[in-house]
């Protein structure tokens, strides 16, 4: 399928009308994705369940959280369905994983990992649960560990970790196991997690998959499937509405082993839409326009005398622009109706299929008055 721009006109964008009728230049979809009209009706769907039925509504609640793992596997390429494990965060899947361990560990990272999961890592080992040595993400090279947490997507910037192969590898043949940070990475970039064998992953719908924050997920790989985590609860047992209580305690089967206590009921239903709507398209189509609109973009601005990085296929699907005064721009460009956002040191735009030509156009001409005309 090729997204042309007739075809996102007539095809695409009338699915986001509600959206897309804020007078703005949105390219923080990198950030917060914006919903389709149809996420509304399906939350709709979920409340009236409970409405109409009380308890009766948890059959339907648990089919479109089914439904949500299997979408989300689809799109991953996880071996089954069950490798999905629904989490309300990145974080919450990061502490399942650590938490599945015994004793202290030494854990492997770099420095370029997202605060929701940096953070959790400097707490385990302020509190002596692990030993954290963080490597640059340029320069990261396997060091002998436990466990290795690397973003496959730098958030900062969008480059790639490039020894991404290599290091599974490497990690395995040193018998330590890998999670992945896929944020950047799930509905932009092909993500084959079958295929690169790692042990864990986590990732979400918050951006570019367009189901908002909750929806997220751990995916843990089928011989992991029997590890235990501290981090678990009724529903990662046996039979869960019998409440029987065998000694030792029986878990559920496959990644179903995984879950936790009683889960949010809307989250995996108000990412179904943009799920869907992924898998239709198809990422390699999302992934060739995006590389295109990036190119557009990043010639706009160097014409004009705009430094810009990002642009090729080494990178994620945002540009950025390195600045002291980063954030201001962003908070200035917004006043001026171009939604963009900063991360450090790093301006960050990033254009998707929702975005006509003539919106990038636009933008770099406020970018230009703001960066290099500022009044």
């Amino acid at each position: 399928m090729s997204l042309t721009e007739d075809f996102l006109a007539r095809t695409i964008r009338p699915r986001f009308s509600r959206v897309l009728k804020r007078e703005e230049i949105y390219l923080a979809n990198h950030s917060l994705g914006r919903p389709p009209d149809r996420m509304a009706g399906d939350v709709q769907d979920a409340l009236d369940a409970w409405y109409r039925g009380m308890d009766g509504a948890w059959q339907f609640w648990l089919d479109k959280r089914e439904s949500f793992r299997d979408l989300t596997a689809r799109l991953v390429n996880a071996p089954s369905p069950d490798c999905i494990v629904p989490k309300t965060s990145a974080g919450q899947g990061l502490r399942a994983v650590l938490n599945a361990f015994s004793g202290k560990i030494r854990v492997l990272t770099t420095d370029a990992e997202f605060d929701s999961l940096d953070f959790i890592l400097r707490v385990y080992r302020q509190q002596g649960r692990i030993e954290l040595k963080a490597l640059p993400f340029d320069e990261f090279r396997f060091e002998p560990c436990d466990l290795v947490v690397v973003s496959t997507v730098a958030f900062r910037n969008a480059k790639t970790f490039v020894p991404l192969e290599e290091t599974v590898k490497q990690a395995h043949a040193g018998r330590a196991l890998v999670l992945l940070d896929v944020y950047h990475h799930a509905g932009v970039l092909p993500l084959d997690l079958g295929a690169l064998e790692a042990d864990f992953a986590v990732g979400g719908s918050y951006k570019y998959l367009r189901g908002g924050p909750g929806a997220c997920w751990l995916y843990v790989h089928p011989r992991h499937h029997k590890r235990v985590t501290l981090d678990t609860g009724w529903f990662a047992k046996k039979d869960v509405f019998a409440y029987e209580r065998p000694e030792p305690p029986q878990f559920g089967a496959g990644g179903d082993a995984w879950l936790e206590s009683t889960p949010p009921v809307l989250s995996p239903v108000q990412a179904l839409a943009g799920l869907e709507l992924t898998l239709e398209l198809g990422v390699d189509a999302i992934r060739a326009h995006n590389l295109y609109q990036k190119r557009l973009l990043a010639s706009l601005l160097k014409a004009k005398g705009i430094a810009v990085e990002g642009e090729g296929t080494g990178y994620g699907a945002f540009l950025a622009i390195e600045l002291d005064y980063a954030k201001a721009v962003s908070e200035a460009l917004r006043k001026k109706g171009v939604a963009t956002d900063a991360r450090g040191r790093y301006l960050r735009l990033c254009p998707d299929y929702l975005n006509a030509e003539e919106e990038l156009v636009r933008a770099a001409g406020v970018l230009e008055e703001e960066l290099l005309h500022p009044a």
